[in-house]
């Protein structure tokens, strides 16, 4: 069994899971992590009125989201959740799943996710004690900030879930997480998955030296500085940055295209690099990044993304495995990820349904996540135990 803090604070209330569609795999492995601890754990108190509920067969909550034939939909919760303290996982990114539309198959779009989301909320009607939603990707992160006459479509999806009830948001490597700023009352965490990623990438690489000599931390631009100064930080190594040059004179599919990346940093010619950033969405960025550190004669190169969305396909990637330009990917389960992708050679799929069960379990206790958020000295004592620093 796990070492763990002190337990003994009384439950907010009778743990609940909603997993909203597409969100089942990970899901069912939290819940069986959270079955095992809580068997296992010795509590004088378990036995307790205050406890009531606190060892059971699931922790999920049945809960179906049906379809009308015209792709409206309802949430419909088949038991009680009065007075439970509820988690709803919710993947707003999962493209995998589908409903029937006027006869035809249609892909659920973020939009849909997020009305099924709120579908959610309002099938609970309040009676729950607690609601808190995780989001893995914030839906609309990206549009966090007005630069014209623009929407602000995270800060309004925040507000609004705030104002059916919700009280935490929890979320992973967020875009920008200045974007809390729109719910200064509400409880809102942007965690890291850094050291999920170390350790897989200890596991899955061979010859792996973590130190200033022999590997860096790159930023592809500036935007994502503060995540790698993390990374570059606790591992002891350098840190370079790209800039993007962008053409100000024109607008290409919502944004300013870029010219070229420009490098910032250290001589990395023969030493190890891992590109950090948020999210890979068409992966033309990274791709580039990559290849002007070939360029610049540097060995293997890995890139680590809290999200891999591939919006493009796999095409890119493919070619750049097999050119020697990158070696490995590693993103987390946190979204969807196609049998394609998992079964390509120069991907790691970084499992977080461990850390995620840690978090629920710990906040159903009422019960402070700092070291939770802060993994300096696990990953220490991970590379201290490999060998590695």
């Amino acid at each position: 069994m796990r070492s763990e803090p002190n337990y003994n604070t009384i439950p907010v209330g009778q743990l609940g899971i909603i997993a909203l569609p597409g969100c089942e795999e990970l899901a069912n492995k939290i819940d069986n992590y959270l079955i095992r601890w809580r068997f296992q754990r010795n509590s004088e108190h378990k036995d307790t009125l205050a406890f009531a509920g606190y060892e059971k067969s699931t922790y999920l909550i049945n809960m179906d989201f049906p379809r009308f034939g015209t792709g409206e939909g309802k949430a419909a919760l088949n038991q009680t959740v009065r007075g439970y303290d509820i988690y709803i996982l919710c993947d707003v990114f999962n493209y995998g799943v589908t409903y029937k539309m006027y006869g035809m198959t249609v892909p659920m779009s973020p939009d849909e996710h997020f009305a099924n989301l709120k579908r959610a909320i309002s099938a609970i009607e309040g009676k729950a004690k607690r609601v808190s939603v995780i989001m893995p990707m914030l839906y609309e992160g990206r549009q966090h900030k007005r630069s014209s006459r623009e929407s602000l479509d995270c800060a309004m999806m925040l507000q609004e879930l705030n104002a059916m009830g919700v009280e935490n948001f929890i979320t992973f490597d967020a875009h920008d997480p200045r974007v809390m700023n729109a719910i200064p009352l509400c409880g809102f965490e942007s965690i890291s998955p850094a050291y999920q990623m170390i350790k897989a990438a200890v596991n899955n690489v061979d010859n792996l030296k973590i130190n200033k000599d022999n590997i860096m931390i790159i930023s592809p631009d500036e935007g994502g500085m503060s995540r790698c100064i993390y990374y570059s930080t606790v591992l002891g190594v350098e840190l370079g940055m790209f800039y993007k040059r962008r053409d100000f004179s024109r607008i290409v599919d919502g944004r300013n295209p870029i010219i070229a990346h420009e490098f910032l940093g250290d001589n990395v010619e023969g030493k190890d690099v891992i590109i950090v950033d948020d999210m890979i969405s068409s992966g033309e960025s990274m791709i580039e990044v990559a290849t002007k550190l070939k360029e610049l004669k540097a060995a293997r190169i890995y890139i680590f993304s809290a999200f891999g969305l591939f919006c493009n396909g796999f095409d890119a990637f493919d070619k750049a495995f097999q050119e020697g330009i990158i070696d490995r990917v590693f993103t987390t389960n946190l979204i969807y990820g196609t049998p394609e992708l998992l079964s390509k050679d120069w991907y790691v799929r970084v499992d977080m349904s461990k850390y995620l069960s840690y978090i629920i379990d710990t906040l159903n206790h009422d019960t402070s996540i700092s070291d939770l958020l802060d993994p300096a000295e696990k990953i220490n004592a991970l590379l201290e135990k490999k060998g590695l620093k």
